[in-house]
């Protein structure tokens, strides 16, 4: 089932839109739309409801946080109906569904889909294309935008620590995923749709979407098992990054939907600390989220951006989603 138009995709302005101009595009719209006027009903209730959400500040910044999710109330969220890639192993046990469980990706070292035809390398390709007249939530100009967003401050006692080492992040992410990929664009700080978190960068490129925090860690040897991370017994609780990616699955059906917790270290190395995946009996190692030292996370980054469907599109409608739920 297609997602219905946002509410700025239906009232014809900018994510960015002020009051001003919502109020003036909605006058617009009535003219069309007014069944007084030869529109169609069903269009202008439609176009009421924009308005209704987009004009009221409190309504608009719950819409925005919410990623304009429009899943009707009580339908199951379903988080596996975006894995469909063609970078992915889509037979046999262990595959995504509700239960979160992430399947696998395989590519080539060019980073090609299976079906040999676009590459995380080709130029750019807007879907749907800007074209004179025609309206998009961003503007060509935003589109092209690569990153938006920076390490903020989360109430009066941000730790200067966290600022810091998303920054450290946010380095990586440009140095390594955003000059891989002309189509990659970065996205920090995210409300989580329940509103009740946080996400401290997205990548998205193509159909894939990339959730990442961190965390600092002393060097040495760690084991990962998809749900625990352990040194010498002991257990490290790591980034509460696997529930967005299930809620992030749920509002972007259409997306493949990863995380990875990036573990730095204090000395910087890009290959501390060592993470080993262990399995935890005779389970295959299938969890949302992936676990790794800096020099790993951004292999497996492009792995897995690089290796979907159509990995070279911005698709305007989702960056204009994550965009506007950045968190202030």
């Amino acid at each position: 089932m297609s997602e219905a138009p946002s509410h700025y995709r239906v009232l014809g302005v900018s994510v960015t839109a002020t009051a001003a101009e919502i109020k003036s595009a909605y006058r617009r719209k009535v003219r069309e739309t007014h069944p007084d006027l030869g529109g169609d009903s069903a269009q202008f209730d439609v176009v009421r409801r924009a308005f209704e959400v987009l004009s009221d500040e409190k309504a608009r910044e719950s819409y925005d946080r919410s990623f304009g999710s429009r899943r009707p109330a009580g339908q199951p969220a379903n988080y596996g109906s975006g894995y469909s890639g063609a970078g992915y192993d889509d037979a046999g046990p262990g595959n995504s569904g509700a239960d979160g469980n992430a399947r696998m990706w395989r590519t080539d070292a060019h980073g090609d889909t299976r079906s040999g035809k676009a590459k995380a390398t080709d130029p750019v390709e807007f879907v749907p294309p800007f074209r004179d007249g025609e309206y998009s939530e961003l503007t060509r100009a935003q589109a092209m935008q690569r990153v938006y967003g920076a390490p903020r401050k989360r109430g009066l006692f941000s730790q200067r620590s966290r600022l810091e080492r998303e920054a450290r992040v946010i380095r990586l992410l440009m140095s390594n995923v955003l000059e891989a990929f002309p189509s990659a664009r970065l996205v920090n700080g995210l409300h989580t749709p329940h509103g009740r978190g946080y996400i401290d960068h997205a990548v998205l490129s193509g159909y894939r979407l990339a959730l990442i925090d961190s965390m600092m860690l002393p060097e040495g040897v760690y084991q990962w098992d998809g749900q625990t991370l352990r040194r010498d017994g002991r257990v490290i609780e790591p980034p509460r990054l696997i529930d967005s990616v299930r809620l992030m699955q749920s509002v972007f059906p259409e997306l493949n939907v990863m995380g990875f917790a990036i573990v730095l270290t204090p000395g910087g190395s890009p290959f501390e600390p060592v993470i080993d995946e262990v399995r935890r009996g005779n389970s295959e190692f299938t969890s949302p989220l992936e676990v790794t030292n800096s020099a790993n996370a951004m292999r497996e980054l492009k792995m897995f951006l690089g290796s979907g469907p159509q990995p070279n599109v911005v698709d305007v409608g989702l960056y204009a989603r994550l965009i506007r739920a950045m968190h202030d």
